[in-house]
């Protein structure tokens, strides 16, 4: 395969990620602001967006109405939730040939749609329907990409966007939140505050998985291991990390040919395999999640420099 139908591929399905993990942060923050309109909440999403820095550049204070409007549908934010299915497509559409019908018909059915719903700002009362609508069209190319398409190096590249985007987000979540996870002699036999776990939980679809595991009790600990170690949890490290490294493995099956990066993913699923969380928070969860962030990037650059994304 040419490096750059692998690009088009792997940023494809990263731009499809991201836009689903963002509407997810929104619904999140709008779920807080009901109790707390306080705004905390608000900056705590766009930290996490890494679009704190350039939120303020064009708005300054933070406001519920110019939070939503920036990271759904703001043009100049390259995050925002439409820029990242409009690039979704346009990579679609440069790797055509290499999608079946119903992926491609899927991805442009999503961005038709969502461009939509995203015409002009979204009133509050519309904006929980809007939000399902971007998780049902990502569901929808989802559920294209795995019923009609071949296992094979096209699967494989678009597989990997999905999963780095997703362990770089699931990271990001906890880093901006690791305050709320900080052991403390307060939280010794009592549970956390209900809204800040919430968060944490909500922001990838794991509430209700992390309180049939748990039995409803939450700690600090528990929080932590379940998104980062639990091989169950398809949205946390440990689960992402290794459908990358089998997706990795696959390429190098395919191609006969093995790259830094294999080395890397390989070194990084042992270090979730073994890893404790109590070793974790023992070293600082911050400094393991900070780690963590730069490996993942690295990984991807090496990925694109060793299946010549860009020539």
């Amino acid at each position: 395969m040419l490096g750059k139908t692998a690009g088009g591929l792997f940023w494809m399905f990263r731009y499809l990620e991201r836009s689903e993990n963002t509407a997810r942060l929104i619904e999140t923050g709008f779920r807080i602001a009901l109790t707390r309109p306080d705004g905390d909440e608000w900056t705590s999403v766009l930290q996490t967006a890494s679009a704190a820095d350039s939120y303020r550049e064009r708005h300054g204070e933070i406001e519920q109405s110019a939070v939503i409007d920036f990271l759904l549908r703001d043009k100049e934010n390259p995050s925002s939730v439409y820029n990242c299915i409009a690039n979704a497509r346009q990579n679609a559409r440069l790797v055509r040939t290499a999608l079946t019908r119903e992926v491609w018909e899927a991805v442009n059915e999503t961005y038709l749609e969502v461009s939509k719903s995203l015409a002009r700002p979204v009133a509050e009362r519309n904006l929980p329907e809007v939000l399902g609508q971007i998780r049902q069209y990502s569901a929808l190319v989802s559920g294209a990409l795995h019923g009609s398409m071949l296992r094979n190096d096209v699967f494989d590249f678009a597989r990997l966007g999905t999963f780095l985007e997703r362990a770089d987000n699931t990271a990001r979540i906890l880093d901006v939140k690791y305050y709320v996870l900080l052991p403390s002699v307060g939280q010794v036999g009592s549970s956390l505050d209900n809204v800040q776990w919430e968060t944490i939980l909500r922001s990838v679809s794991g509430k209700r998985a992390y309180a049939w595991l748990h039995q409803g009790k939450v700690t600090p600990m528990g929080i932590a291991d379940f998104l980062i170690f639990d091989p169950r949890m398809p949205r946390g490290l440990r689960f992402s990390m290794s459908k990358i490294r089998s997706n990795l493995a696959m390429l190098e099956n395919s191609y006969t040919d093995r790259h830094h990066c294999h080395d890397t993913s390989e070194r990084l699923d042992r270090m979730l395999q073994t890893g404790k969380v109590e070793e974790v928070f023992e070293d600082g969860l911050h400094e393991f999640l900070t780690e963590f962030l730069n490996d993942i990037s690295r990984l991807g650059h090496e990925i694109e420099t060793d299946y010549r994304f860009h020539g």
